[in-house]
């Protein structure tokens, strides 16, 4: 048996492995529960006992070389391969496979981010649920207006509910910064509305407040004349008179899409013209609401729909995609910036 030992523990000292896979094998073949050096502890009982204290020394020798060298192998073996996976070879060409892509739901908001970050706007934010200050009674919406009913409001607990619009950001900034304000807020909103392809209980706005000293409604239309060249590439708008609650007077923007096409026909319905946001300027009780002087300041307001705007430009039919994370559907926007 001594020869046997001998010849294994030759065998162990020059044992070489290229990978982890290579070493858990040798484990395998040498310490396993039918191992080479298993099989000899088993041949060990049967030995008379004179012999067994020389030959029990040697075989312990062996076993422990063994253990030793194989964990010195898959050590080695993971730091190779640790190393291999992060090395970058600078020189290997682009895969354009593995292009990532843009939510175009996304896409609309940094554009739109864009656009009015050159007329000096800025970003803010602001919780996704709100209480009843902020996102109702200071916007001067009243007791009985039905968006405070249960029919179009989530609510959370008595007096908080997750925010309707992002108007309730507007309300915070007009608490907390000193006129002069020029600032958008981009974000998601909620609503209790009945899920289909033309509307959705989520959806994301963009909303924007300009207060300053002799703010007028020409200011706002020249504001939105220039987004709508921006944006859509039109320079036809008109403003028709509506009601916000929280604007006075308010209106809702269209801007002339034309009738080139049998697609212009059905998004407009035969008119050619699309309606795109709602404005208006700031009624003076919310400024008051917000400890802001209306004889002093005016402003304006506007907001819109970030889902629909981006069904109108990309041309998606269907506002579920938007939240389905479908591969198949975000892949299509993988080459747009």
């Amino acid at each position: 048996m001594l020869d046997t030992i001998n010849k294994l523990t030759g065998e162990v000292e020059s044992l070489t492995a290229a990978n982890t896979e290579e070493a858990e094998q040798l484990r395998i073949k040498f310490l396993g529960k039918k191992g080479l050096i298993t099989l000899l502890f088993d041949d060990f009982k049967e030995l008379p006992g004179d012999q067994k204290r020389e030959v029990g020394k040697h075989l312990n020798v062996l076993k422990t070389l063994a253990t030793e060298k194989i964990g010195q192998l898959k050590e080695s073996a993971s730091d190779v391969q640790v190393k291999t996976e992060k090395c970058i070879d600078l020189t290997m060409p682009v895969t354009l496979d593995s292009l990532g892509s843009r939510h175009p739901v996304q896409l609309v908001r940094n554009r739109i981010v864009e656009i009015f970050s050159q007329l000096g706007f800025n970003l803010s934010d602001g919780p996704e649920i709100e209480d009843d200050w902020h996102n109702f009674s200071a916007l001067n919406f009243p007791e009985e207006h039905p968006a405070r009913d249960m029919q179009d409001t989530f609510f959370v607990e008595p007096g908080m509910a997750l925010r309707t619009h992002t108007s309730s950001v507007q309300v915070r900034l007009m608490e907390t910064q000193a006129p002069p304000i020029r600032s958008i807020m981009p974000g998601r909103v909620f609503r209790n509305e009945a899920v289909s392809s033309r509307s959705h209980c989520i959806f994301h706005q963009v909303e924007g407040l300009y207060i300053d000293k002799d703010v007028s409604f020409a200011d706002l239309k020249q504001t939105l004349l220039h987004f709508a060249k921006e944006m859509f590439g039109k320079s036809k708008i008109r403003l028709r008179p509506s009601y916000f609650p929280f604007t006075e007077p308010s209106a809702e923007m269209d801007v002339y899409w034309g009738l080139k096409t049998e697609t212009d026909y059905r998004i407009t319905k035969g008119t050619g013209w699309l309606e795109v946001l709602g404005c208006g300027m700031v009624d003076p009780n919310v400024l008051e609401n917000c400890k802001i002087d209306s004889k002093i300041y005016s402003g304006y307001a506007f907001g819109m729909g970030l889902e629909r705007m981006a069904m109108l430009l990309y041309g998606i039919d269907d506002i579920r995609m938007y939240f389905e994370n479908d591969v198949r559907f975000l892949r299509q926007f993988s080459s747009v910036v």
